[in-house]
């Protein structure tokens, strides 16, 4: 049997099955880690194989953290098409995948209140590039805007620079409906992830975007659902049949997660089809000959994008050097 892992909680999941109903599982303890954590082993997206508990039961496995309400067993997780990461927050290096096999990411970001990212904004884009997902900059509360003509600007600034960049650009208002529909109906027949700044105003849009949103999260997290839209994990709602959407929590920081500074060129969506560099190792700063630079001159490269990958390039030499330098990574 097979579902989709619709959420993932402590151990437990929350899984959808084809007609749309959910069925709580446990995982088995072999799908574990060494420290018999879920980790990156299930995640929201994955195509799960399953069996009821009865039939587990008499399996040579238990599940880990059996609970008493739980009707299913996750015996298996079929290959991925894809799956987006972040590096884990904290000092500690390594991956966590977000959700996988999906369609296209949405990035939700505010074009005020609180103050868009660009730096935010470029990592999770460029961490699209490289999951291969085709992405989306959505940018909300316009409402601001038509109340202040910087704001207005600002926002014109963002859409114009990601438009030019070759990312489809929204933008939206939640509480009067602007650009809402245009944006469900990109949606429609593509599983997509929605990801974003925290307080940028995801969970409103979701809402707009499908009336009711709130009773089917319940459905999905019936332990903490309460009839408030509060993200605390990533989770699947299959709000109509060909209309599915992952949100996650909002984000107070994003770490690229495999993606190093001599690469990090590859994932500037409009970097990649200028001719090469006159050198092959080109950081794109100083050197004489690069397509980069002279591409910024001749304005075909939009300046903060360029702005900010130096910047995010020195940032990510300064953690390889740090790798480099801790005790036995020799």
């Amino acid at each position: 049997m097979h579902g989709e892992v619709a959420r993932v909680d402590f151990g437990g999941c929350v899984l959808m099955l084809e007609d749309g109903s959910l069925l709580k599982a446990t995982v088995r303890g072999r799908l574990m880690g060494p420290r018999k954590a879920l980790g990156n082993a299930v995640v929201v997206g994955d195509r799960a194989q399953f069996e009821p508990v009865a039939r587990a039961e008499h399996g040579a496995a238990a599940p880990t953290r059996p609970s008493s309400d739980a009707a299913a067993v996750i015996t298996g997780v079929e290959p991925r098409r894809n799956a987006f990461s972040r590096r884990l927050v904290g000092r500690q290096v390594g991956e966590q995948v977000v959700a996988a096999n999906l369609d296209q990411l949405a990035l939700v970001s505010s074009c005020a209140e609180p103050t868009f990212r660009p730096g935010f904004t470029d990592r999770v884009l460029c961490q699209a590039e490289r999951a291969g997902l085709p992405a989306r900059l959505v940018l909300a509360k316009m409402d601001l805007a038509a109340r202040d003509r910087d704001v207005a600007a600002r926002a014109e600034e963002i859409l114009d620079t990601y438009g030019s960049a070759g990312y489809p650009s929204h933008a939206v208002c939640a509480l009067s409906d602007q650009g809402v529909p245009a944006l469900k109906a990109a949606c429609r027949g593509r599983r997509t992830l929605f990801v974003g700044p925290s307080g940028a105003g995801k969970s409103t849009l979701l809402n707009a975007m499908v009336p009711g949103l709130d009773l089917l999260v319940g459905r999905v997290n019936p332990t903490t659902g309460k009839g408030r839209h509060t993200t605390t994990a990533a989770w699947l709602v299959r709000a109509e049949p060909d209309l599915e959407l992952v949100d996650t929590p909002g984000l107070k920081s994003f770490a690229l997660w495999g993606i190093g500074p001599r690469h990090l060129d590859r994932f500037y969506r409009e970097f990649v089809s200028l001719p090469p560099c006159r050198f092959r190792d080109c950081s794109h700063a100083r050197e004489p000959g690069c397509a980069v630079r002279e591409a910024l001159a001749r304005g075909e490269i939009a300046e903060p994008r360029y702005a900010s990958f130096v910047k995010l390039r020195q940032e990510l030499e300064r953690e390889a050097n740090a790798e480099l330098a801790r005790p036995g990574s020799r």
